[in-house]
């Protein structure tokens, strides 16, 4: 089929060291990177004044604000800042999700290099997430706090964790104790902020980015200029369109996050493109407001987890209008997270050819929180998901390889985080005697005698384990398999098996597919009893193990369970991803259960 979309060839050397590992580089050079994320507002006020940057919903429309305009009001925000004694050494924390002011906050900071600190929203909305709010409020001890709304987020602001902070709200609810965000605005730029300006280099730290804490509480990533900056020149070098034509993105995806946050956000800034934020999100009672956001302002590309992805084609299936306004100037789909169902993928490629006789670029990347986060991506067109392709420009990637040429990745370039906020312990773990940074993924070449066909992700070492009969699983891959297979039913699920006999799954059901599809969600203890579900995946896993053979993917037994995984009892992260540690601990009688026979809560095989 006809690409819509310019795409630059894969490029990739090769050194095979005597130790047994592989390096990996780009042969390309690394394009002009500027210093601070400052530089790109500055040119982007000068070339092109009256463009929208950044925008979110007004009533029937959108609220809009133009690069001329938002280098105005950064400077007066810095200069509102810079009175208050802020700088290097004084964090802002944000409460509240995407918005137009929170954007204007963080470039306000990060032009006076006054780290900005984004976290889930979740942790100051729901209760009993409040100890991850506490977590970090305690460990990067901000000098400012901000939220859209003061009244909305109340509960969260009475901690005595923001005793001594200030709190500033772009609707303060008429409270006294909080300063409005307007009023910030209302300072003066001057030399001052001239002179903070200039002393930012490319190793000033800009942002403070929590990771999920998964696996311990969360740390926090040294975001620098260099990083960001790095990242955004490498993925431009990769994707040549980003700066043939101004881009422009309708993103849902939260900004404490590194993939919305500095991946979409600064690409926007980057190339002089036009961020909306759609205030839906692809699940149920939301998503409708996401359909209408792209019906408003579709975009040059589109981001998205697989789920969001899935429901679209829904959506674009049975709306021939949007399916035109979504398709007609789009470059780029580009998923993340989990592998994209090949359905989806199909549906994509089939709908827009249809509507314009070729096909946008469908592809992804591999990267991290502690990477800015691009580190490999795909950048030629592939037929299939799961590949995340070759090493970025100025990415040198270590492959420590296993018997079977599974390979355990590390990186180092300029995109690499210098370490973690005040854990100097956990930084030196973070890198090997050579400097790379061990990330515990793991891949595989998807033609390894052609190295230009890039690497395919497959799992994280850590979630491995073994079956009694020393057979060893590769649970992050199997998980991402069986996701296919029980899609749409599923929305998630947990692999198990470690010191047993027979691997196993713990599915979270998707509720709001199940109810569409008239399943009768009969529930017992924690578990659903539904006969016709559990006939409905016994047959999916069963002719999944006739395709798949051998011990180390085969299920033989997998139980529903009827309670969401709970964010307060840390069994999801702010992320949205699952913890599967907590959910085995918090659901051990389950787990029991999933492994005793004549239980008609479980299905066996």
């Amino acid at each position: 089929m006809k690409r819509t979309s310019s795409f630059r060839p894969h490029r990739t050397e090769r050194e095979d060291r005597p130790d047994g590992s592989i390096i990996l580089r780009s042969s390309y050079p690394l394009g002009p990177v500027v210093e601070r994320t400052g530089d790109w507002l500055h040119h982007w006020a000068s070339e092109a004044p009256d463009r929208v940057f950044v925008a979110e919903r007004s009533g029937a429309g959108w609220r809009e604000e133009r690069f001329a305009a938002v280098l105005e009001k950064v400077r007066a925000l810095a200069a509102a800042l810079l009175a208050r004694g802020m700088g290097a050494g004084t964090p802002i924390i944000v409460l509240s999700g995407a918005g137009v002011d929170h954007g204007l906050l963080a470039l306000a900071a990060q032009y006076i290099g006054a780290p900005i600190v984004p976290v889930a929203e979740q942790y100051s909305l729901i209760h009993g997430a409040h100890n991850r709010l506490r977590h970090a409020v305690e460990l990067v001890r901000p000098r400012m706090a901000y939220t859209v709304d003061a009244d909305q987020y109340a509960e969260a602001l009475a901690l005595d964790i923001f005793d001594g902070i200030e709190i500033v709200a772009s609707h303060t609810g008429g409270r006294s104790d909080v300063t409005a965000f307007d009023d910030l605005l209302k300072a003066r730029a001057g030399a001052d902020v001239d002179a903070a300006f200039a002393a930012v280099t490319p190793d000033t730290v800009g942002k403070i980015l929590m990771t999920s804490g998964s696996t311990s509480d969360p740390k926090g990533v040294l975001t620098t200029h260099r990083m960001m900056c790095a990242n955004q020149t490498q993925i431009a070098d990769a994707l040549p369109f980003l700066r043939e034509r101004p881009p422009r993105i309708t993103d849902w995806l939260p900004w404490n996050h590194v993939f919305g946050g500095s991946h979409n956000f600064n690409m926007m800034l980057a190339n002089g493109g036009s961020l909306y934020i759609d205030d839906g999100k692809p699940v149920k009672g939301l998503f409708e407001r996401t359909v209408e956001n792209l019906s408003l302002m579709p975009g040059t590309l589109s981001f998205n987890v697989p789920v969001g992805f899935a429901m679209l084609v829904s959506a674009l299936s049975g709306d021939k209008a949007l399916r035109q306004r979504f398709f007609e100037g789009l470059d780029l789909i580009f998923y993340a997270g989990a592998s994209l169902p090949q359905e989806v993928w199909e549906g994509l490629e089939r709908m827009a050819f249809e509507v314009k006789g070729e096909i946008p670029l469908i592809t992804s990347s591999w990267g991290l929180t502690e990477t800015a986060p691009a580190a490999l991506m795909q950048m030629e067109p592939t037929e299939r998901s799961g590949v995340v392709g070759v090493p970025l420009n100025g990415v040198t990637v270590k492959l420590v390889p296993d018997p079977d040429m599974r390979c355990e990745v590390r990186v180092k370039g300029p995109n690499i985080m210098p370490g973690y906020f005040e854990a100097p312990e956990k930084t030196r773990e973070a890198f090997d005697e050579e400097g790379f940074l061990i990330t515990g993924d793991a891949m595989t070449f998807v033609d390894p005698g052609d190295l230009n066909r890039g690497l395919r992700f497959d799992g994280r070492i850590s979630e491995d384990f073994k079956l009694l009969t020393g057979t060893w699983v590769r649970a992050a891959q199997l998980r991402l398999d069986l996701l296919s297979c029980l899609a749409p039913l599923a929305a998630d699920l947990v692999v198990t098996g470690a010191d047993r006999g027979e691997i196993g799954v713990m599915i979270f059901p998707n509720l709001a597919e199940l109810e569409r599809e008239g399943y009768a969600l009969d529930e017992a203890d924690g578990a659903m009893t539904d006969r016709l579900l559990l006939g409905d995946i016994h047959r999916r896993l069963a002719e999944r193990d006739r395709e798949f053979s051998g011990s180390s993917t085969r299920v033989s037994r997998a139980i529903v369970l009827s309670e969401p995984a709970s964010m307060p009892e840390a069994e999801m992260t702010a992320k949205g991803n699952l913890n599967f540690r907590r959910v085995l601990q918090r659901r051990s009688a389950l787990l029991e259960r999933l492994y005793s026979d004549g239980d008609a809560a479980v299905t066996t095989l």
